[in-house]
């Protein structure tokens, strides 16, 4: 006998894994939640994978291994490097639409620190978009947007300056995750700048009333 077709496929339920793990984060996460996203059972769930755990780490896994074809898509998006790394910015803003997913999936990293298996994963992907991130300074020095300079210590400053930035506009809540991160990114790399410099620029971080981002 033929084998019964998949309902989803694994990339679909992942998918649908990234999208309740944002909305409840890992800890307060069940397989229950997956399928509801999913439109399908837990045992599904289960069987494909066979654990909260083994979900969690087959998503993990999987967005180490798109590092490198993320990082492509926004070169292949941005013939500009400078305006590449301004785009990694937004794209790293994208998850944060609001303080609190944020901090689901800053839960995440918690798991990262004390779980072994992911944290290899972590790390992998870590030294990856470091690489990666390098790489776009040699470019852009390469187009005259940035003057030489040591382009693997930019880089890590590059990285922390975006992780970092995230948690701060968390805390702070002015303006959007996109605008904090422009801003911090252009006064780092401003005192890099060259005259073949693309013209991009950061807004300015407007001021808002306390409470959630976004309110009234």
């Amino acid at each position: 006998m033929c084998p019964r077709p998949r309902t989803a496929t694994d990339e679909a339920l992942l998918e649908a894994t990234a999208r309740a793990v944002a909305r409840h984060g890992p800890a307060r996460l069940t397989l229950a939640h997956v399928a509801a996203e999913a439109g399908l059972a837990p045992a599904t769930l289960v069987q494909r994978f066979g654990s909260k755990r083994g979900l969690l780490l087959a998503l993990a896994r999987q967005g180490s291994a798109a590092t490198g074809r993320e990082y492509a898509a926004l070169r292949e998006r941005n013939p500009s490097p400078l305006a590449a790394l301004y785009a990694l910015a937004d794209c790293m803003a994208g998850m944060a639409p609001t303080p609190e997913e944020l901090a689901n999936h800053l839960a995440f990293l918690h798991i990262d620190l004390t779980d072994p298996d992911f944290h290899r994963l972590a790390l992998a992907q870590s030294q990856a978009a470091r690489a990666e991130i390098q790489s776009f300074l040699d470019d852009a020095i390469k187009a005259k947007e940035l003057v030489r300079c040591d382009t693997a210590r930019l880089a890590r400053a590059v990285q922390v300056t975006l992780g970092g930035g995230l948690i701060a506009w968390a805390i702070e809540r002015q303006g959007t995750a996109a605008e904090w991160l422009r801003e911090d990114l252009r006064t780092l790399l401003e005192p890099y700048l060259g005259k073949g410099r693309d013209g991009v620029r950061a807004k300015k971080r407007t001021p808002t009333r306390r409470g959630r981002a976004g309110s009234k």
